[in-house]
C-alpha cells in the first residue's frame, strides 16, 4: 500500500494535537475533583457571635485539610432567614455551605411560612458544636438547687421571672420549656440581647436567666450570680462539677442551643459523605475541640443520618413549646 505523504505543517499539527489531548487537564474529560476551588461557609448572623465564631474555626481547619482557601460570608437579618434564604439557592456543588443554628429548627413554628422548607431545601452535613445552657440566679434567690427553685416558684404569692436575650430566642424557649416540664409559671422578661438581661439579673431585677456560658461564665466565676444546674443532657467540660436539670430534680429536661452544617438539597452524596469526613476529622482535632471550648462552645460532630434525625426531633420540639406558651413574634 502506498504511504500517503504528510508535509511538515500537518505533521506539526498532528502532534500537536495528540501533546494537547495527552496532557488535557482531567477535569475537561470527567468531573472535577472536590474540592477546586475555595468554598463558602454562609453564616446567618454577625461576626462575632458564638455561631460566627464556630463556623471561623471550622473553616480555618478545613481550609488546611482540603487546602483549599475557605470564606466566611455573613448573611445576618431576620433571625437567621436571611442567610437560610441565600443558602437555600446555593448551587449543589459543595462549594456554598451553611451553618445553620437552633434558630433553623425553631423559625417555622415561629415565624410561620418561610421562603425555604428546613427538610426539603437542605441537606444535612454534620452537627457541628452544641452550647451550654446554664440556669443562673440571682444572689439573693433562696435556692441553690433545681428541686428548691421549683418548690419557690410554686409558694403561693411567688414573682419569679427570667430574663431573656429576646421573644422567641433560644433563652426565652428553654425558660418556657422549663415552666411546661415543672409546672411553674415563672414570668418571662424579654431584653434585646443577653448583655441587657445579664445587667439587670446582676442587679436583682430579673431572679434567673437561662444563660450561654459566655454571657455567665464571667459572673458564676466572680461569684456574683450563681448557678444552679446545666441544661444539657451531660455536664459540662466548662463548669464539670455543675449538675445538669436532669440529675438535680426535672428528669428529661434539655435546652441547649447548637449549630451545625448544611448544603443544598441535592448536592451529590460523594460530596457529602468528603465534606462530613473532612469535618469530624476538624472537630475531633484536640487543638480544635479547645479552641471551641474557650469559645463557650462544645464539639459534636456526627453522621449525616444523625443530624437529620436530630433536626426533625427538634422542629417537633420547639415547635410544641411555642404552641403552648403562646410565643410570636412581630
Amino acid at each position: 500500500m502506498p504511504t500517503i505523504p504528510v508535509d511538515s505543517d500537518r505533521r506539526r499539527w498532528l502532534a500537536g494535537g495528540l501533546l494537547a489531548a495527552a496532557t488535557w487537564p482531567i477535569g475537561a474529560l470527567a468531573a472535577e475533583p472536590w474540592p477546586s476551588r475555595p468554598v463558602r461557609f454562609i453564616v446567618p448572623f454577625p461576626p462575632g457571635g458564638p455561631v460566627d465564631t464556630t463556623a471561623r474555626i471550622a473553616s480555618q481547619r478545613l481550609s488546611e485539610i482540603w487546602k483549599t482557601p475557605t470564606v466566611i460570608d455573613n448573611r445576618a437579618g431576620a433571625g437567621g432567614t436571611v442567610g437560610a434564604t441565600v443558602a437555600a439557592k446555593e448551587a449543589p456543588d459543595g462549594y456554598g455551605l451553611f451553618v445553620g443554628a437552633i434558630h433553623h429548627a425553631v423559625n417555622p413554628a415561629l415565624m410561620g411560612k418561610l421562603p425555604y422548607d428546613i427538610e426539603k431545601d437542605f441537606a444535612p452535613v454534620s452537627f457541628a458544636a452544641v452550647f451550654p445552657v446554664f440556669v443562673v440566679a440571682n444572689a439573693a434567690v433562696p435556692a441553690n438547687t433545681i428541686a428548691e427553685l421549683i418548690a419557690l416558684a410554686k409558694k403561693p404569692g411567688s414573682q419569679l421571672s427570667f430574663g431573656s436575650s429576646g421573644n422567641g430566642g433560644g433563652t426565652h424557649l428553654a425558660g418556657e420549656l422549663f415552666n411546661m416540664e415543672a409546672g411553674t409559671k415563672l414570668l418571662h422578661v424579654p431584653y434585646k440581647g443577653s448583655a441587657p438581661a445579664m445587667n439587670d439579673l446582676l442587679g436583682g431585677q430579673v431572679q434567673l436567666m437561662f444563660s450561654d456560658a459566655p454571657t455567665a461564665l464571667p459572673h458564676i466565676r466572680s461569684g456574683r450570680i450563681k448557678v444552679l444546674a446545666v441544661a444539657s443532657p451531660q455536664r459540662s467540660a466548662m463548669l464539670p462539677s455543675v449538675p445538669t436539670v436532669a440529675e438535680s430534680g426535672l428528669p428529661g429536661y434539655e435546652a441547649y442551643s447548637w449549630a451545625a452544617l448544611f448544603a443544598p438539597a441535592r448536592t451529590p452524596q460523594p460530596v457529602l459523605d468528603r465534606i462530613n469526613a473532612d469535618f469530624n476529622t476538624a472537630f475531633n482535632d484536640p487543638a480544635v475541640r479547645q479552641r471551641l471550648l474557650d469559645a463557650g462552645a462544645e464539639a459534636d460532630p456526627g453522621t449525616q443520618e444523625a443530624m437529620r434525625q436530630r433536626l426533625h426531633s427538634e422542629m417537633g420540639k420547639w415547635a410544641k413549646v411555642i404552641k403552648t406558651a403562646g410565643i410570636t413574634v412581630s
